[in-house]
């Protein structure tokens, strides 16, 4: 174990022996990196689902109302924090922390761009990479789901406990399609070194020969971060906030922190495995200085930039899930065909090895998933389908057959008179009855 983890450290050249100094400003770097663009990110929100709606959007503080997430944030932090009478307290406080650490130290690996001068030290744009620097981010993203657990266990209240174990159960059934989807690229990549997988798409980018283990990623890390249209942990609808309903004030803004560096997270890693990382896409790769000094940082934020959107536009398109087709398609779609798709990758990986022509050792793998499995699995899909129609039908005729039975009322039926309503008794006042006396006499 040692000597593999010190063969796959040789291959990580100019990390660990960097100046300690280096290393702060590098920390740093990506603290107000991901500060910055969870501040981004709610604006971006705000204005992308703003524009789909035929609204506005925020447009007063600050020009444009770029600044409104900051006065949110200021707003937050100065807020009244109320604790519940039931909560348990110590991990009530460590709750936040919790889901928002991890999502901070996913970063650590994740890589900027290519070797830069930073006052005259040559260094990567990146704070650190392992041998299974993938799996880094991995662990990280699953960290999380104790943050959420813990603080709707630590409440003392039904909603949050009960989105708290929604969230443990989504996260876990779809980190399971997750971590699957990262296995076609390791084989593909022969690395799980977050730099040596972009080192490995400078030709041609890992979406598209691995394009089903990219679609399976992409709807996974919608469950991972608990993201409309599978937001159920919170379902306002059902759960009023799910499980920071009775967080407040600060330790509230350390969820949605979590839940935003998560959404940058999780795209920044898309980019990396999938869209080519820092490297510029066709045709700006043509230009030689493109892949080269400060500029690949910003074609990595563009591309994260675009993840973020996407996820803003399944919120502001589709309906939330019901729980039980959400859990099902996680189990019976995901998993299933990224199990069937590592085996096609596993196989035409042994075959290239083995000396085979790139499309000889790529379409005997898939032709015989096809015929194995998907023409099998068509017809299952088409004879249940029909199955349903043909019960659906029966139960159809059978309420045809049925006579049609209206509610109608007896044809006897006496209805009772009203009460009659009794004469108010008039209250004589002390002084009337003594006048009416006088009168009298």
């Amino acid at each position: 174990m040692n000597l593999a983890l010190g063969t796959g450290a040789q291959n990580l050249p100019g990390f660990g022996d960097e100046p300690f100094w280096l290393v702060l400003l590098k920390v740093l770097a990506i603290f107000v990196f991901l500060v910055v663009m969870t501040l981004f990110s709610i604006v971006f929100e705000r204005k992308v689902v703003g524009r789909m709606q035929n609204r506005i959007g925020p447009n007063r503080v600050g020009p444009w109302g770029i600044l409104q997430s900051l006065a949110d944030g200021m707003k937050l932090a100065f807020k009244e924090e109320i604790i519940p009478a039931l909560a348990d307290k110590p991990v009530y406080w460590i709750a936040p922390i919790v889901s928002a650490v991890p999502a901070f130290l996913a970063f650590s690996v994740m890589p900027f761009g290519p070797e830069v001068s930073i006052f005259h030290h040559q260094t990567a744009l990146q704070l650190t990479d392992l041998p299974v620097g993938t799996l880094v981010v991995f662990a990280c993203s699953a960290l999380g789901v104790y943050g959420i657990v813990l603080s709707g266990w630590s409440s003392g209240s039904t909603y949050p406990l009960l989105g708290s174990l929604r969230s443990a159960a989504q996260l876990v059934s779809y980190e399971i399609a997750m971590g699957l989807s990262f296995v076609a690229v390791f084989l593909f990549s022969d690395t799980m070194s977050t730099s040596g997988i972009v080192a490995g798409q400078r030709h041609i980018w890992n979406a598209i020969p691995l394009f089903i283990s990219f679609i399976i990623y992409a709807v996974a890390v919608v469950g991972e971060t608990n993201r409309a249209p599978f937001d159920l942990p919170e379902a306002e609808s059902e759960l009023v906030g799910g499980y920071h309903t009775e967080y407040s004030s600060f330790k509230f803004a350390m969820f949605f922190l979590a839940e935003y560096i998560n959404m940058v997270t999780v795209s920044a890693l898309a980019t990396t495995l999938f869209l080519g990382g820092w490297r510029a896409p066709w045709p700006i790769s043509l230009w030689d200085g493109a892949n080269q000094g400060w500029w690949p940082i910003l074609w990595f934020v563009i591309k994260v930039v675009l993840g973020i959107f996407v996820f803003i536009w399944l919120r502001g398109t589709l309906p939330r899930l019901r729980y039980d087709q959400f859990m099902a398609f996680g189990w019976k779609v995901l998993i299933p065909i990224n199990l069937v798709w590592i085996l096609a990758v596993t196989a035409i990986h042994v075959l290239r090895d083995r000396g085979w022509d790139t499309w000889k050792a790529t379409a005997l793998p898939l032709a015989i998933v096809l015929l194995l499995v998907v023409v099998p699995a068509l017809m299952v899909l088409e004879g249940s389908s029909a199955r349903r129609a043909a019960r659906q039908l029966d139960e159809d005729d059978e309420a045809a057959r049925q006579p049609q039975v209206f509610p109608t009322p007896p044809m006897d039926l006496v209805v009772p008179p009203p009460p009659k309503i009794k004469p108010m008794a008039t209250v004589s006042t002390p002084g009337a009855i003594e006048k009416g006396d006088d009168r009298d006499g």
